[in-house]
């Protein structure tokens, strides 16, 4: 039931060949992006003269967390990651953070939308030549979305909400052929779903790529950033190390899906899912707005596997904020370094946006509640960092004034050395069906979801397994599509 649909549509399919070939598409296969060895040389030898977020067709194969950290004609590598010392987290236990900036645009939810759009595209069922491919975000995702699409030269629609940053809309001018601003910040996502359903009944041919319930969105970070963590953990773990799980927070659910491959892998390890302390939908069936630009609440993502997931957790926005202008502020830096930061972290603390911070919180509030050793590892992620978000610190200066060095030591004590493991659950098995249980409301009260799946998702349990095996199915595909595009050397 949860399977990705793979049915093939022969004429529809041809066109999208024949569009590949006319805009020089050549699609990498979930096994390069996985492991960028395997990418044919002929392409590695046209990368070494692209840039990274350069709107170019061979930019799909950098769809992969194994660029080589640069902005223009990188190879590829190891996976990229950053350890944060406990001089700055304030806890023994390794943090280990991956690094989302170096994808095209700047954010892993590029990889994300491929995901989405790729079945659709080697089916058949999506034709660019027709279709117009509509990305509901509330940012990177959107992003993406109308990168992949500026790529097959098709039109695209992002949505996203009108409080996102300055940075993600004037992009968005350039490469989406259309913009919608919907109203609200982060965490009015119905507001973006109520779009949708405006297109839908518009009479526009049009396909909706909705990345809280496509199983593209589920499966790219299952097996892409899944295999890349593992990939890290191979490189940093001693004799005596123990993998603890991974803090995340929510989003779309699509990232968090990294940690059903990891349980796999490492059947003792938890997945902690975090969200805005002002929209704690999955701590208490709460919501409200909040200032976690990448995030969004008051519902369960469909492709969130509840039944998975150990622990919530729930970040105040303005740690968030205090933390953003500490990592960047001249006197936020300069504080940290003389509490014993390494100045090549202090230097690299811009890699992390505004959810990449409240992940890192989310993971220390996950170490103090375990009581986690110098021997214990968790995994956080860095979607983007704060090239995205260059205008808010001047908004924040304006708001709250200055950031002096008082107001580093107090954002250091407080909120880094300081986060409590207050607003944290456990979850139980009754907790776990409570959090399950709000899914009916979004999903099948109001966007068309049946009962037997939601049931499903909950008591089948191959639900979940059943995707995650189409890797190699949806390979074979891609193959097949790039023979017939004919561009391979």
């Amino acid at each position: 039931m949860t399977k990705i649909d793979l049915t093939v549509h022969p004429d529809r399919l041809e066109r999208a060949v024949k569009r590949a070939r006319e805009r020089n598409i050549i699609v990498p296969t979930y096994a390069q992006m996985k492991n960028p060895a395997l990418v044919p040389d002929s392409v590695k030898a046209e990368l070494a003269n692209i840039g990274l977020w350069d709107v170019h067709p061979r930019n799909l194969f950098r769809i992969t967390w194994k660029n080589e950290p640069k902005a223009k004609g990188g190879a590829f590598g190891g996976p990229n990651f950053l350890e944060l010392p406990s001089s700055l987290t304030g806890t023994p236990a390794r943090i280990i953070a991956m690094v989302g900036k170096w994808f095209p645009t700047g954010a892993h939810k590029v990889g994300a939308a491929f995901s989405c759009l790729v079945p659709r595209l080697v089916t058949g069922q999506y034709d660019p030549t027709t279709q117009k491919a509509v990305w509901p975000s509330t940012g990177n995702y959107c992003r993406g979305g109308a990168y992949d699409s500026a790529l097959l030269g098709c039109q695209s629609i992002a949505i996203l909400p009108e409080g996102m940053s300055k940075e993600r809309f004037e992009w968005l001018s350039k490469i989406a052929g259309e913009v919608i601003a919907t109203p609200g910040t982060e965490s009015n996502v119905k507001e973006i779903f109520d779009k949708c359903w405006e297109l839908r009944k518009s009479g526009q041919d049009l396909m909706i790529f909705n990345q809280f319930e496509e199983f593209g969105n589920y499966l790219w970070h299952y097996e892409v950033t899944g295999h890349a963590i593992e990939d890290a953990l191979h490189q940093v773990m001693g004799p005596n190390d123990q993998f603890r799980g991974v803090a995340l927070t929510t989003g779309s659910a699509g990232t968090i899906a990294c940690g059903d491959y990891l349980k796999q892998k490492f059947p003792n390890s938890k997945i902690c899912a975090s969200e805005a302390l002002q929209c704690p939908t999955l701590l208490n069936n709460g919501f409200g707005a909040h200032r976690i630009e990448g995030i969004g609440d008051k519902h369960v993502p469909w492709i969130h596997n509840i039944k998975n997931t150990d622990m919530v957790v729930a970040i105040d926005d303005m740690s968030v904020v205090n933390v953003m202008r500490l990592f960047n502020e001249p006197a936020g830096q300069e504080y940290l370094r003389s509490k014993g930061v390494p100045a090549e972290i202090v230097s690299q603390l811009h890699l992390l946006g505004f959810s990449g911070i409240a992940n890192m919180l989310s993971a220390i509030k996950m170490a103090k509640y375990y009581e986690m050793t110098e021997n214990d590892v968790l995994v956080v992620i860095f979607t983007d960092s704060m090239e995205l978000y260059a205008t808010r610190i001047e908004e924040y200066r304006k708001d709250f004034g200055p950031f002096t060095a008082s107001d580093a030591a107090e954002a250091f004590a407080r909120d880094l050395f300081g986060e409590t493991t207050d607003h944290l659950i456990e979850l139980t098995y009754a907790e776990r069906k409570r959090v399950h249980n709000l899914k009916y409301y979004t999903w099948v009260e109001q966007q068309g979801r049946s009962y037997e799946e939601i049931q499903a998702q909950w008591y089948e349990p191959t639900y979940w397994t059943d995707v995650q095996g189409q890797v190699e199915e949806i390979d074979a595909l891609i193959k097949e599509f790039n023979a017939r595009v004919g561009l391979m050397k």
